[in-house]
């Protein structure tokens, strides 16, 4: 059977891509309505929030323009070690936003320290973070970073990008204070692509009344203003709901904590046999990610052959982004990914490696 091994979009369960086909019904309708609600509940598990999740027709880089678009009316510090943080960054600067960076080296976190200084240089409205940086396989220390803001700062909103870890890892969004926390459906929560989620916090739509230009699709007093009628300002993804209302129970059936210890047996085994291969992760120990390991490229392996080669036995990893590109790969470990999958690309790979 093939499996995909590329941080997304990741392999959906049959019964979840089944769920799509279910028929549509008027998105203003009880019946609609009812299942919205309960995959807000449902979600708000995920998140670990008592507020509210939004869930609007958007990918996560919608998101990330709708937490600038909101809740930044001009000076914002984004924190940049990797492609994603970067486009958030970039996002911001697009906007029209005083947008300054933080930066680290991509395979590199933003050290607690390093945001300390940059909050006491100047006040910022708004923090963004990404939590798991796709593009090196670095999950940044969030819960120290917010404790950070909140010492030195605590009026700036945090802002996180949990796309590629949320649904994988522990995120706790009230209890370490996390104002906008975003992820989108084809990663973790192993879903097709199309939607994202954010979970927002009251002082976050409290500042959101005050700026100015928020837009009309992204903004989030008119999500909230909808969200309490159960529904979308916008047509929502409806087959994509469908989908999510199952494998949210599906998530919920393995038991939260369960899922998380899966992905991160598998980045062990993954960053372990990398190791033992002559290679290693990109980034440090005790930041590496959970769900997408970066390995550097050691053995000057052919990426695009080994591909070709894993095709054959129906699977694919993920060559380095950007600059990354040829020097690393990526071996996604999330979503539906089991480690008996692990094993079977590993040997896979050994049997490559066997042949050069």
């Amino acid at each position: 059977m093939s499996h995909m091994f590329i941080p997304g979009p990741v392999d959906v369960a049959d019964e979840v891509l089944q769920a799509q086909t279910k028929p549509m019904v008027p998105h203003r309708s009880a019946e609609f309505e009812q299942i919205f609600r309960g995959t807000e509940a449902k979600l708000k598990q995920v998140f670990m929030t008592e507020t509210r999740v939004f869930q609007p027709p958007s990918s996560g880089s919608g998101m990330q323009e709708a937490g600038i678009r909101n809740l930044v009316q001009k000076d914002v510090l984004s924190c940049v070690n990797g492609a994603f943080s970067q486009r958030w960054y970039d996002v911001a600067v697009t906007n029209g936003k005083q947008a300054d960076r933080l930066d680290a080296t991509w395979g590199d976190i933003i050290e607690p320290d390093m945001l300390a200084e940059a909050l006491k240089k100047k006040h910022y409205e708004a923090v963004t973070i990404v939590h798991n940086e796709t593009s090196t396989g670095v999950e940044s220390p969030l819960k120290e970073l917010a404790a950070v803001v909140k010492e030195i700062s605590p009026d700036t909103l945090i802002l996180v990008d949990a796309v590629s870890s949320l649904g994988g890892v522990k995120i706790e969004t009230d209890a370490w204070g996390l104002d906008f926390l975003l992820t989108s459906s084809q990663k973790c929560l192993a879903l097709p692509p199309g939607m994202s989620f954010a979970a927002v916090s009251d002082r976050a739509l409290a500042k959101a009344e005050t700026v100015e230009n928020r837009g009309w699709y992204f903004d989030l007093l008119r999500m909230e203003k909808h969200r309490v009628k159960n529904s979308t300002a916008m047509t929502p993804t409806m087959s994509l709901i469908w989908a999510l209302d199952v494998q949210l129970d599906r998530m919920l059936a393995e038991g939260l904590e369960n899922r998380y210890a899966r992905h991160a047996a598998m980045a062990e085994r993954v960053q372990t046999w990398a190791f033992e291969n002559g290679m290693e992760p990109l980034a440090a120990e005790g930041y590496r990610s959970k769900t997408v390991s970066t390995i550097k490229n050691l053995r000057n392996v052919d990426i695009s052959a080994l591909n070709t080669f894993l095709l054959k036995k129906g699977m694919r990893i993920a060559n380095g982004y950007g600059d990354l590109k040829n020097k690393t790969f990526r071996v996604a470990h999330m979503g539906e990914t089991q480690m008996h999958h692990i094993e079977e690309l590993l040997e896979a790979f050994e049997a490559f490696l066997a042949q050069i």
